[in-house]
């Protein structure tokens, strides 16, 4: 004959396999693991007195004795343990569907809201609905909406237009599609300093992008900081406030979340290659995001670069030693590095991996000419020498097709916006930045980092037809900087 055991002891017995199985999930929502257990003591008392007392209309058909045996116990344990995690299970999808809406509602308003959110995020809000009311503005060739300073980081917000303070300020420009938005983490992570982000959009994707930049801008403290975002969209579309766009807001809880979104998107299509045959304008893009800073220096790179560590304070403490002299702009020697390889945050680094073939310079395969006049070897070198304090290393005069990057003041000429897709864009601009009289001087040990390498095969399927179109476009750019500059001798 087994050990019977009391109706206390079942119970306890119960009980205890509950809680256990309630308190093992460290996940679990305190209101939930209450509403499990309570359930659980309610519950196991009647099963188990059913069970003991009248098993043969528990378990019909089977011949069981009419003392309870351990086996019963355990038995009746494990059918009340999956009964309450079902019921379990259906207060957590409720409790999960409450916690989404407040969130919806902590977002953009609601009785939720109104009682708990903070006072800056609904002032985030109401900047938002007032930027996308302004309808954008035109570009100058009438074929895209700009929505500029769509939203604004607490350090614009801050910022008073003319002060004093935006001369110590060096700001990072760049441009992207929805598809390489989730290069921002690592980018503003390395960079820390403000950033001006221009996003094309076109179709569905505008929805999606006004969106998404909202919800990085409220679940991510330091792109809340730091981080302005501009939008840029063809003239015959519109952006809209997302209050009625739920669903891409469903699983949004934090700022690892809206990246993890964003990486969902990084494979929809290539680079120049929109649906819907549209033209990505990354001059345009380059100008409206130097437009919205304030900032007395910028440097304007493409969002899957990375520049050196700490060149944000370096620069400006080489500035206050050397003030630019005027027509100067700071060169930056670009690379390009495996993408296996972690991304150097110093020159030392940099030289080491460049030495062993794992880093070389940007271009290097699909056109060595267009980065050859920095003289890599000269940089490289002076390595050795180098003090541990920014300086300028050499300067150099500008040949054709020299196309660097580079930190200057905010009164550089802008790009010229005729250039769309792949051809020509960078170089039109420094060949201005030449025939306006502007020197560049290559800067001892700042660098910007281009993520994998470039080779052939990689680019969308009109590549060299759009290189031969702006190459025909290049040549009448050129033409008119005669006239634009008609005291200048230079020529490019």
């Amino acid at each position: 004959m087994g050990f019977e055991p009391t109706r206390a002891e079942h119970n306890g017995l119960a009980v205890h396999r509950l809680n256990h199985s309630a308190t093992s999930s460290g996940w679990l929502h305190n209101a939930c693991a209450s509403l499990f257990i309570d359930a659980c003591r309610t519950a196991a008392p009647v099963f188990l007195d059913l069970l003991c007392k009248q098993p043969d209309r528990v378990f019909s058909g089977m011949h069981l004795s009419k003392k309870c045996s351990v086996f019963k116990v355990v038995l009746s344990a494990l059918l009340i343990v999956a009964l309450l995690q079902l019921i379990y299970l259906s207060f957590l999808s409720r409790f999960h569907g409450k916690q989404q809406r407040y969130r919806y509602s902590e977002l953009f308003g609601g009785s939720a809201a109104k009682k708990n959110a903070q006072p800056e995020k609904n002032t985030r809000k109401e900047r938002l609905r007032y930027s996308l009311s302004t309808g954008g503005i035109f570009d100058n060739s009438g074929q895209y909406r700009v929505y500029k300073n769509l939203i604004k980081s607490d350090f614009t917000t801050n910022q008073k237009p003319g002060s004093h303070s935006n001369s110590d300020i060096l700001t990072l420009a760049t441009h992207t599609t929805i598809n390489n938005l989730h290069h921002l983490e690592s980018l503003l992570e390395r960079w820390q300093n403000p950033l001006s982000v221009a996003i094309f959009a076109h179709g569905e994707d505008v929805k999606f992008a006004t969106a998404l930049v909202y919800a990085l801008s409220f679940f991510c403290p330091q792109i809340q900081a730091l981080v302005d975002f501009h939008l840029v969209c063809l003239s015959g579309e519109t952006a809209g406030f997302p209050e009625q766009d739920q669903e891409h807001f469903v699983g949004l809880e934090d700022c690892a979340s809206v990246f993890s979104r964003l990486e969902t998107h990084r494979d929809k299509y290539q680079n120049y290659a929109i649906s819907g045959n549209i033209s990505y304008p990354n001059n345009l893009l380059r100008n409206v995001a130097r437009g919205g800073t304030e900032s007395s220096y910028i440097l304007v790179i493409d969002i899957d670069m990375m520049p050196s560590a700490d060149l944000h304070q370096q620069f400006l403490g080489m500035i206050l030693r050397r003030p630019p002299a005027n027509e100067e702009v700071f060169v930056l020697p670009a690379f390009e590095i495996r993408h296996a390889r972690k991304i150097p945050s110093t020159k030392a680094e940099l030289v080491q991996l460049y030495q062993v073939g794992e880093v070389r310079p940007f271009y290097e395969e699909l056109c060595p000419r267009c980065q050859a006049p920095t003289n890599y070897s000269q940089w490289v070198n002076s390595h050795v020498r180098e003090t541990g304090t920014m300086e300028v290393a050499y300067t150099l005069n500008w040949v054709d097709p020299w196309e660097p990057f580079y930190i200057g003041a905010r009164i550089v000429p802008l790009y010229d916006e005729n250039f769309k897709q792949y051809g020509f864009n960078r170089i039109s601009q420094a060949c201005e930045l030449h025939v306006a009289g502007y020197r560049f001087s290559v800067l001892s040990s700042a660098f910007v980092v281009h993520r994998g390498f470039k080779i052939q095969g990689e680019f969308h399927a009109k590549k060299e037809e759009e290189n031969k179109q702006n190459r025909v476009l290049f040549r009448s750019f050129k033409e008119g900087l005669k006239t634009k500059y008609p005291s200048s001798t230079r020529r490019c």
